[in-house]
Protein backbone atom coordinates (compact mmCIF):
# COMPACT_ATOMS: atom_id res chain seq x y z
CA UNK A 1 0.00 0.00 0.00
CA UNK A 2 3.04 2.36 0.95
CA UNK A 3 4.40 1.36 -2.74
CA UNK A 4 1.24 2.79 -4.21
CA UNK A 5 0.23 5.66 -2.02
CA UNK A 6 4.48 6.91 -3.16
CA UNK A 7 3.76 6.30 -6.98
CA UNK A 8 0.05 8.11 -6.73
CA UNK A 9 1.61 10.98 -5.07
CA UNK A 10 5.09 10.87 -7.78
CA UNK A 11 2.12 10.56 -10.69
CA UNK A 12 0.09 14.14 -9.02
CA UNK A 13 3.27 15.60 -8.81
CA UNK A 14 4.43 14.57 -12.21
CA UNK A 15 1.29 15.64 -13.59
CA UNK A 16 1.23 19.60 -11.21
CA UNK A 17 4.51 20.06 -13.21
CA UNK A 18 3.17 19.02 -16.59
CA UNK A 19 0.19 21.61 -15.43
CA UNK A 20 2.85 24.55 -14.95
CA UNK A 21 4.97 23.90 -17.84
CA UNK A 22 1.76 23.86 -20.50
CA UNK A 23 0.65 27.23 -18.64
CA UNK A 24 4.16 28.96 -18.61
CA UNK A 25 4.36 28.02 -22.31
CA UNK A 26 1.04 29.40 -23.36
CA UNK A 27 2.32 32.65 -21.49
CA UNK A 28 5.28 32.94 -23.24
CA UNK A 29 3.92 32.33 -26.61
CA UNK A 30 1.41 35.04 -25.64
CA UNK A 31 3.83 37.11 -24.90
CA UNK A 32 5.79 36.26 -27.48
CA UNK A 33 3.05 37.44 -30.19
CA UNK A 34 2.16 40.70 -28.42
CA UNK A 35 5.83 41.90 -28.63
CA UNK A 36 5.49 40.70 -32.20
CA UNK A 37 2.13 42.25 -32.99
CA UNK A 38 3.49 45.60 -31.23
CA UNK A 39 7.44 45.81 -32.90
CA UNK A 40 5.18 45.53 -36.70
CA UNK A 41 2.75 48.31 -35.55
CA UNK A 42 5.98 50.13 -34.70
CA UNK A 43 7.63 49.16 -38.02
CA UNK A 44 4.54 50.47 -40.10
CA UNK A 45 4.42 53.85 -38.59
CA UNK A 46 7.73 54.70 -39.36
CA UNK A 47 8.37 53.02 -42.74
CA UNK A 48 6.10 54.65 -44.58
CA UNK A 49 3.21 52.10 -44.89
CA UNK A 50 -0.26 53.94 -44.98
CA UNK A 51 -3.61 53.55 -45.64
CA UNK A 52 -3.89 52.31 -49.59
CA UNK A 53 -5.69 54.76 -52.12
CA UNK A 54 -9.02 52.88 -52.01
CA UNK A 55 -9.25 53.20 -48.30
CA UNK A 56 -12.64 54.60 -46.83
CA UNK A 57 -11.72 57.65 -45.21
CA UNK A 58 -14.46 57.97 -41.73
CA UNK A 59 -16.17 61.77 -42.15
CA UNK A 60 -16.56 63.44 -38.77
CA UNK A 61 -19.92 65.59 -38.15
CA UNK A 62 -18.37 68.93 -38.96
CA UNK A 63 -16.93 67.31 -42.20
CA UNK A 64 -18.43 70.00 -45.39
CA UNK A 65 -19.44 67.33 -48.42
CA UNK A 66 -17.49 68.24 -51.24
CA UNK A 67 -17.83 66.53 -55.33
CA UNK A 68 -17.06 63.11 -55.28
CA UNK A 69 -17.88 61.96 -52.17
CA UNK A 70 -20.23 58.94 -51.23
CA UNK A 71 -23.82 59.20 -48.96
CA UNK A 72 -25.72 57.10 -47.38
CA UNK A 73 -29.29 58.26 -46.78
CA UNK A 74 -31.92 57.11 -45.01
CA UNK A 75 -36.00 58.08 -44.51
CA UNK A 76 -37.44 56.03 -42.00
CA UNK A 77 -40.03 53.36 -43.08
CA UNK A 78 -39.44 55.07 -46.73
CA UNK A 79 -37.31 52.33 -48.87
CA UNK A 80 -38.20 53.57 -51.77
CA UNK A 81 -36.53 57.15 -50.72
CA UNK A 82 -33.45 55.46 -49.17
CA UNK A 83 -29.91 54.95 -50.99
CA UNK A 84 -26.81 53.71 -50.25
CA UNK A 85 -23.76 54.39 -51.97
CA UNK A 86 -25.46 57.49 -53.58
CA UNK A 87 -22.25 59.70 -54.99
CA UNK A 88 -22.57 63.29 -54.98
CA UNK A 89 -21.92 64.31 -58.56
CA UNK A 90 -19.08 67.10 -60.18
CA UNK A 91 -21.91 70.18 -59.77
CA UNK A 92 -22.06 69.35 -56.10
CA UNK A 93 -25.63 67.81 -56.68
CA UNK A 94 -27.44 64.99 -55.63
CA UNK A 95 -30.69 63.33 -57.12
CA UNK A 96 -33.56 62.06 -55.09
CA UNK A 97 -37.39 60.62 -55.59
CA UNK A 98 -39.75 62.68 -55.95
CA UNK A 99 -37.60 66.28 -54.58
CA UNK A 100 -35.49 66.00 -57.75
CA UNK A 101 -31.44 67.58 -57.44
CA UNK A 102 -30.16 68.57 -54.01
CA UNK A 103 -26.93 70.55 -53.48
CA UNK A 104 -25.05 68.23 -51.01
CA UNK A 105 -21.78 69.80 -51.69
CA UNK A 106 -21.18 72.81 -49.11
CA UNK A 107 -23.13 71.35 -46.48
CA UNK A 108 -22.70 68.88 -43.33
CA UNK A 109 -24.31 65.72 -43.21
CA UNK A 110 -27.06 66.90 -40.90
CA UNK A 111 -27.67 70.09 -43.04
CA UNK A 112 -28.46 67.89 -45.77
CA UNK A 113 -30.25 65.57 -43.90
CA UNK A 114 -32.51 68.57 -42.37
CA UNK A 115 -32.43 70.24 -46.35
CA UNK A 116 -33.78 66.92 -47.48
CA UNK A 117 -36.39 66.84 -44.71
CA UNK A 118 -38.23 70.39 -45.47
CA UNK A 119 -37.94 69.32 -49.12
CA UNK A 120 -39.97 65.51 -47.99
CA UNK A 121 -42.50 67.21 -46.13
CA UNK A 122 -44.75 67.74 -49.16
CA UNK A 123 -44.81 64.47 -49.61
CA UNK A 124 -44.45 62.60 -46.98
CA UNK A 125 -45.35 63.05 -43.26
CA UNK A 126 -43.29 63.70 -40.92
CA UNK A 127 -40.17 62.33 -42.15
CA UNK A 128 -37.10 60.97 -40.61
CA UNK A 129 -34.12 61.62 -42.77
CA UNK A 130 -30.31 60.28 -41.97
CA UNK A 131 -27.52 61.26 -44.26
CA UNK A 132 -24.00 59.57 -43.52
CA UNK A 133 -20.82 60.47 -45.29
CA UNK A 134 -19.91 56.59 -46.38
CA UNK A 135 -16.87 57.79 -48.30
CA UNK A 136 -14.55 60.90 -48.14
CA UNK A 137 -13.40 60.72 -52.04
CA UNK A 138 -12.83 64.42 -52.29
CA UNK A 139 -9.85 64.17 -49.95
CA UNK A 140 -7.37 62.68 -52.10
CA UNK A 141 -3.70 63.57 -53.09
CA UNK A 142 -1.45 61.89 -55.99
CA UNK A 143 1.99 60.83 -55.85
CA UNK A 144 3.73 60.70 -59.37
CA UNK A 145 7.21 60.23 -60.80
CA UNK A 146 10.65 58.39 -59.45
CA UNK A 147 8.45 56.73 -56.18
CA UNK A 148 8.30 52.65 -55.79
CA UNK A 149 4.17 53.54 -55.51
CA UNK A 150 2.77 56.00 -57.86
CA UNK A 151 -1.00 56.41 -57.23
CA UNK A 152 -3.57 58.41 -55.65
CA UNK A 153 -3.77 58.54 -51.48
CA UNK A 154 -6.25 59.36 -48.77
CA UNK A 155 -5.20 62.94 -47.56
CA UNK A 156 -5.39 62.56 -43.59
CA UNK A 157 -6.12 65.62 -41.63
CA UNK A 158 -2.56 67.68 -41.20
CA UNK A 159 -0.74 65.66 -43.41
CA UNK A 160 2.10 67.41 -44.48
CA UNK A 161 4.43 66.79 -47.69
CA UNK A 162 7.11 64.49 -46.02
CA UNK A 163 4.96 62.31 -44.80
CA UNK A 164 2.52 61.94 -48.09
CA UNK A 165 5.98 60.74 -49.70
CA UNK A 166 6.07 58.08 -47.07
CA UNK A 167 3.08 56.35 -48.01
CA UNK A 168 4.37 55.99 -51.81
CA UNK A 169 6.98 53.18 -50.71
CA UNK A 170 10.54 55.55 -51.21
CA UNK A 171 12.32 56.97 -54.27
CA UNK A 172 13.37 55.06 -56.92
CA UNK A 173 17.50 54.67 -57.99
CA UNK A 174 16.51 57.78 -60.66
CA UNK A 175 14.90 60.22 -58.30
CA UNK A 176 15.97 64.15 -57.97
CA UNK A 177 15.12 64.40 -54.42
CA UNK A 178 16.18 68.25 -54.27
CA UNK A 179 13.67 69.25 -57.14
CA UNK A 180 10.30 67.51 -55.62
CA UNK A 181 7.57 69.83 -56.27
CA UNK A 182 3.95 69.87 -55.39
CA UNK A 183 1.11 70.97 -57.88
CA UNK A 184 -1.76 72.67 -56.45
CA UNK A 185 -5.13 74.42 -57.98
CA UNK A 186 -6.52 77.73 -56.39
CA UNK A 187 -8.90 80.17 -57.63
CA UNK A 188 -8.86 77.42 -61.33
CA UNK A 189 -4.87 78.06 -61.69
CA UNK A 190 -2.25 76.07 -60.75
CA UNK A 191 0.84 77.01 -58.36
CA UNK A 192 4.03 75.18 -57.91
CA UNK A 193 5.62 74.83 -54.59
CA UNK A 194 9.37 73.38 -54.44
CA UNK A 195 9.87 70.81 -51.96
CA UNK A 196 13.73 69.59 -51.49
CA UNK A 197 13.29 66.43 -49.25
CA UNK A 198 17.25 66.12 -48.31
CA UNK A 199 17.57 69.63 -47.28
CA UNK A 200 14.05 68.87 -45.33
CA UNK A 201 15.12 65.39 -43.31
CA UNK A 202 18.28 67.16 -42.53
CA UNK A 203 16.50 69.77 -40.60
CA UNK A 204 16.79 72.42 -43.26
CA UNK A 205 13.68 74.67 -45.37
CA UNK A 206 11.12 73.18 -43.18
CA UNK A 207 8.92 75.96 -44.55
CA UNK A 208 8.95 73.77 -47.88
CA UNK A 209 7.23 70.95 -45.29
CA UNK A 210 3.55 72.31 -46.20
CA UNK A 211 0.24 70.52 -44.88
CA UNK A 212 -1.46 68.78 -48.18
CA UNK A 213 -4.76 70.03 -49.55
CA UNK A 214 -7.43 68.39 -51.54
CA UNK A 215 -6.19 67.10 -55.06
CA UNK A 216 -2.71 68.34 -54.47
CA UNK A 217 -0.42 66.86 -56.78
CA UNK A 218 3.43 65.54 -55.61
CA UNK A 219 5.84 65.45 -58.24
CA UNK A 220 9.21 63.09 -57.93
CA UNK A 221 11.33 64.07 -61.26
Amino acid sequence: MKGVSRESGMGKRVSAVVILSSIALMAATSLASAQTAKSKAASGAFSGESLPGNAVIPASPAYIIRPADVLDISVWQQPDLSFKGLPVRPDGKISLPLINDVQAAGSTAMQLADLIKQRLKQYVKDPVVTVVVSEVNSQRYYVLGEVLHAGVFPLLPGLTALQALSAAGGFSQFANTKKIYILRTVSGKQEKFPFNYKAVVNGRDLKDNIHLRPGDTIIVP
